[in-house]
């Protein structure tokens, strides 16, 4: 039951983008077809799903203050903590650079689509920030970790591809100059936030 409520806080109550405003760069370029914030919201969502675990067990297992006591008591006065930032980086990284070759290698229409945004979820602020918050919470075990990581990336792919399926009908809606393109695309946003705030009245 605890892996359930931590999952849907991840999608509806602490959505990343619209609890935290965490990926806007990417929402806000990709969004104007559903294909391609599929692509990459699913995309986004496996990257989060691998490092947020992965890092989770970095920082349980070599960065926490005395957490290399499993090798040897000597070393449990050790605290790398100082180094959990540079780590998650570099992890974010190496993920990206493999979903974007597996990307290229079998969907080629989706890799052109996505164009230089697929390289840059290495510093896809809703993929760090996964990965920041894994560490602030203290979840008790990779289960949780998992449950948070899936529902993030899943909260995400929700808010890109509600936008872009907004922006495709409104390609055929009357605006006023000075608010087409990113102008409405905002004030959506800013709807959609309020919106997604309705869950946070939901006891979990």
């Amino acid at each position: 039951m605890e892996y359930f409520n931590i999952f849907i806080k991840s999608v509806f109550i602490d959505n990343m983008i619209f609890a935290f405003f965490l990926g806007m760069c990417s929402y806000l370029a990709v969004s104007k077809t559903v294909k391609t914030s599929f692509g990459l919201g699913v995309a986004v969502t496996f990257v989060l799903v691998i490092t947020v675990p992965v890092n989770y067990l970095i920082d349980k297992y070599l960065l926490q203050p005395g957490a290399l006591a499993w090798i040897s008591p000597r070393l449990a006065e050790f605290d790398l903590s100082f180094l959990s930032l540079i780590l998650f980086i570099a992890v974010i990284a190496a993920i990206v650079q493999m979903v974007e070759m597996v990307v290229e290698k079998y969907s080629p229409s989706l890799y052109n689509a996505l164009g230089i945004f697929l390289p840059l979820i290495a510093v896809n602020c809703a993929v760090l920030g996964g990965s920041l918050f894994m560490q602030q919470r203290e979840y008790a075990n990779i289960g949780e970790v998992t449950c948070f990581a899936l529902g993030s990336g899943i909260g995400w792919l929700l808010a890109i591809v509600g936008i872009a399926a907004i922006r495709e009908r409104l390609s055929y809606s009357a605006i006023p100059p000075a608010l087409r393109g990113v102008g409405i695309t905002f004030i959506i946003t800013g709807l959609m936030g309020i919106a997604f705030m309705s869950f946070m009245g939901i006891k979990i």
